[in-house]
């Protein structure tokens, strides 16, 4: 199979990217929740030179999980992205189905830091993080000011209004079948609250630390694009502000290194068109009340075996970190945690303690 995938790999670079000598290595940097990233490594006329292959997971039913526009359309959006002055990676090349490597793209490698826990935490970007919500409010209003229409974004996204995105959230969740009390609630708020109609925009749908890369000059790359639609602007800013994407930096709501206020003043110094408390936190809520659903949607696909990948069942395990925060939001106030005597092997729900275990094993 290695050999098989390094063939055709050659194969590709040897007719779409000028200079191309030797390829000298490929290496997977990460299995995804639901794509897979490459770093690949050649040598060229000019010299040795480093690339991104992003592909869809070879063994997934489908290309990603609820919502995913698939990668030839996101691949699209990284080129419009960056004739619009919002940084990113340039596309080198987008797959074919006679390249023999599934569906995905080639890009061009940017150094710059993406995990979270160390865009918060590092002493490297003490400096910058003050800065970083602004610049968030900044790159996001430019991402609502793309003309999506002369793009023709219409007919590779979604067209999706706050009522449509929370029925077809439900819908998911009920097909699942694992109720959840606070799902239900969280869903029940939401449709009391939704937002009046604004004007549709080009919406990202996964803008929050995680998908940034962080230089200590800032913001380097917006990556991720699978889930972008068109519809409410204020989704984007609301999803920044989930507590599950401030890794543990509870305190600095905006990815945990920033604040609103940074956020929002770096958003209307570029926006014509302003963004209230009301409709950030409508779009925190729903954020939440999408991932606790979405981990479960996850720990389901790695259950059923249609998608392999370990990250799926620890992502799966989240789904009650998410509906923690909705209780937080919508219902504040102090708790204590019941005690259990249930097994590490029960539960249907989260993917348990002892199904990581196996999958651990098996994996190995």
């Amino acid at each position: 199979m290695q050999e098989e995938f390094d063939y055709a790999l050659r194969q590709v670079l040897s007719r779409e990217l000028p200079g191309f000598r030797s390829l000298l290595s490929c290496k997977q940097l990460t299995a995804g929740a639901s794509q897979e990233t490459y770093r690949v490594v050649v040598t060229t006329d000019n010299g040795e030179r480093q690339l991104a292959l992003r592909r869809s997971q070879p063994t997934a039913a489908s290309e990603s999980s609820v919502g995913s526009i698939g990668l030839v359309a996101e691949a699209r959006l990284f080129q419009i992205a960056g004739a619009a002055d919002i940084p990113g990676p340039e596309v080198i090349y987008v797959l074919q189905p006679d390249d023999q490597l599934g569906s995905g793209f080639f890009m061009e490698w940017l150094e710059g830091e993406t995990l979270g826990q160390r865009i918060v935490r590092a002493p490297e970007y003490a400096d910058v993080r003050p800065r970083l919500a602004r610049q968030c409010g900044e790159i996001l209003a430019r991402i609502h000011a793309v003309d999506w229409q002369a793009a023709g974004l219409e007919k590779l996204l979604p067209v999706i209004r706050p009522a449509q995105l929370v029925d077809e959230t439900w819908a998911v969740y009920r097909d699942l079948n694992l109720p959840v009390p606070m799902i239900d609630y969280t869903w029940r708020w939401l449709k009391e609250n939704l937002p009046a109609e604004t004007e549709l925009k080009l919406v990202h749908g996964d803008f929050r630390n995680g998908n940034l890369m962080v230089t200590a000059a800032g913001i380097n790359a917006v990556l991720d694009w699978e889930l972008a639609q068109i519809g409410d602007p204020a989704r984007d800013l609301g999803w920044l502000c989930v507590n599950s994407w401030r890794f543990g930096q509870a305190q600095l709501p905006v990815g945990g290194f920033g604040e609103v206020d940074d956020l929002l003043a770096g958003y209307n110094s570029v926006s014509a068109t302003p963004v209230s408390s009301q409709q950030l936190l409508f779009w925190q809520v729903f954020g939440s009340f999408w991932w606790a659903m979405a981990t479960l949607q996850m720990a389901g696909a790695w259950r059923s075996g249609e998608t392999p990948s370990l990250e799926r069942p620890v992502i799966g395990r989240r789904s009650s970190e998410a509906q923690m925060d909705c209780v937080n939001l919508l219902i504040p106030g102090h708790f204590s945690v019941p005690d259990t005597d249930k097994a590490l092997s029960e539960g249907t729900q989260l993917p348990m303690p002892a199904e990581l275990l196996e999958g651990v094993a098996r994996f190995l």
